[in-house]
């Protein structure tokens, strides 16, 4: 047999602090073979990303790490830090989740790649430029020449996703360690990079420990697969075997985690709780000393929608389709033009004085619920700020009322004078959606409240908005990228691209018989219709 390119034995990592010691992995073993793909599956917490990062020796001073990690015939846990320097960016390389944070916001691209080959393969000058350029193009980055002098912030999700991948490649390493590199990016773009890695592996015959917590991500890149749990290894197997035939009972429920059911059925006869269209939010684009206005980025130009009581309209599309804008500007927290009208009033021109009386029944939830509670307010502040906004209510009444909202989105009322940041993902997002419902609101705004969580966290929120929909009859516009959770909750669906609507119908005809090729396009990267349905996605 081929002796192992990677071997992890018995590894384990604790972080101290003033209560102690917290164990993070547990005793965890597996082998990476030359040019093979094993995927690291479990939830948020489970030890993921610390594997990783206990392979490079990037865990902080906090961390106490045992066991052995034999890369190349050599234990990397006792190379002093010169020679670990050098198996860092050369031999083992690492793309994150979040591109955005690990690029140097104030380094153009050309400079941040240029860097690695300069540390580690003496690359200056022309001949660096000459690689960076090779390399902006073997990740399809479109454009490069004219690219190389950008900087993070001008380049969408996609882009710089493949600038790190780039840089991780620019040194031919054996292994690469990918920690969620696709999460945060829209299906298209995910299936792109997907695409993108399969075939880099193929052409360089490099190694890949791939970090996920999506199975059909592991379904179509992995060979094997080793799922986490509390920091522990529960289960390893053939991928295909693993997820075919789960043997450890927290397997089973992350294979049986993906959102189920419709959305709820809506009354033939149920009211229009929000009708507007057609809508424009256009952008101005000023240039020169005097910002002359050049030009308008359309946002959203031109679309209608319309919510009954009770029904949820979906809004799909990739990022800068004009999803978010368009619920932005029907809770009138962005200007537009076209009329909005809201139980029976047009509100195009509310102002802020007008429009408070009216946020009792019009709420949102957005994506990230960590960015979006307040650090410093308890549970109790963050849920009753509403209420104190209205008026009307005691603080002992507040209370009481905070205590009904956190018992029906799954949470102890004992909780409430706790902080954000003592809960998981899945807390913080019920919590915010207790803050949108403690009003009792007739529509509610969801901004891709689901996508930064965890699959089997994703199927208990949607669970929880289907039965608060039940029980009190309201209207969503849910916003999202990823299909499986619109299929899952809509019953009306409406496919934007460009700031325009491509296609709209009800749910059940959208998914069954997509009209449009971008709509076909969105479903075939989200459900993985057909292996070669990647290759006819546009790069971005």
């Amino acid at each position: 047999m081929t002796e192992p390119l990677l071997s992890v034995e018995d590894l384990s990592v604790a972080f101290r602090s003033r209560e102690g010691e917290a164990v993070a992995v547990d005793r965890i073993s597996f082998t990476i073979a030359p040019g093979e793909t094993v995927a690291l599956v479990g939830e948020s917490g489970s030890g993921k990303s610390v594997t990783a990062l206990s392979i490079l020796r990037l865990l902080d001073g906090a961390a106490v790490q045992t066991g052995r990690i034999v890369f190349k015939g050599r234990d990397l846990a006792g190379l002093p830090e010169a020679e670990m320097r050098k198996v860092r960016g050369a031999d083992i390389t690492m793309v994150f989740q979040e591109p955005m944070t690990s690029l140097n916001p104030l380094h153009s691209i050309e400079r941040q790649i240029g860097e690695v080959l300069d540390l580690h393969r003496g690359l200056t000058g022309k001949a660096a430029r000459a690689r960076i350029l090779e390399l902006l193009e073997l990740v399809g980055l479109r454009d490069a020449a004219r690219r190389m002098g950008a900087y993070p912030h001008e380049l969408s999700g996609g882009q710089r996703q493949r600038v790190m991948i780039a840089m991780a490649l620019a040194c031919e390493p054996d292994l690469l360690v990918a920690d969620e590199p696709t999460t945060a990016l829209d299906v298209t773009v995910q299936a792109q990079i997907l695409s993108l890695l399969a075939d880099l592996q193929e052409r360089l015959g490099m190694a890949m420990l791939f970090i996920t917590h999506d199975l059909g991500i592991v379904e179509r890149i992995a060979s094997r697969v080793c799922v986490m749990l509390n920091g522990r290894i529960v289960e390893a197997g053939q991928a295909q075997a693993v997820l075919a035939d789960p043997q450890h009972a927290y397997t089973r429920r992350l294979v049986a985690s993906e959102p189920k059911g419709r959305g709820n059925p809506v009354a033939a006869d149920a009211p229009a709780l929000i009708e507007a269209g057609p809508l424009k939010v256009w952008f101005p684009l000023k240039e020169g000393w005097l910002r002359r206005t050049t030009g308008h980025v359309k946002a959203v130009d031109g679309v209608s929608v319309r919510v009954r009581e009770g029904e949820t309209v979906g809004v799909v599309g990739e990022s800068g389709s004009g999803k978010t804008t368009l619920g932005l500007a029907l809770l009138r927290l962005t200007g537009s033009e076209g009329p909005i009208v809201f139980l029976g009033r047009d509100i195009e021109r509310y102002g802020v004085a007008a429009m408070r009386p009216l946020r009792r029944d019009m709420q949102v939830v957005f994506q990230d619920p960590y960015g979006s509670l307040s650090p410093r307010m308890s549970v109790a502040d963050i849920v009753a700020e509403g209420l104190v906004v209205q008026g009307g209510h005691s603080r002992a009444e507040r209370r009481a009322i905070v205590a009904r909202a956190l018992t029906e989105v799954g949470l102890d009322p004992a909780v409430m004078d706790r902080y954000p940041h003592e809960f998981s993902g899945g807390q913080r997002q019920r919590i915010a959606i207790a803050r949108a419902m403690v009003l009792k609101p007739r529509f509610v705004v969801l901004d891709e409240p689901t996508s930064a969580l965890d699959r089997s966290v994703q199927s208990q929120i949607v669970t929880l908005l289907r039965d608060l929909q039940r029980e009190r009859k309201l209207a969503y516009l849910f916003i999202s990228h990823d299909l499986k959770v619109v299929r899952a909750l809509a019953n009306y669906v409406l496919v934007m691209q460009n700031g325009r609507v491509v296609e709209e119908g009800p749910a059940e005809r959208i998914f069954s018989d997509p009209q449009t090729e971008y709509t076909r396009t969105l479903f075939s990267a989200a459900f993985a219709l057909k292996s070669d349905t990647v290759a006819d996605v546009e790069p971005v």
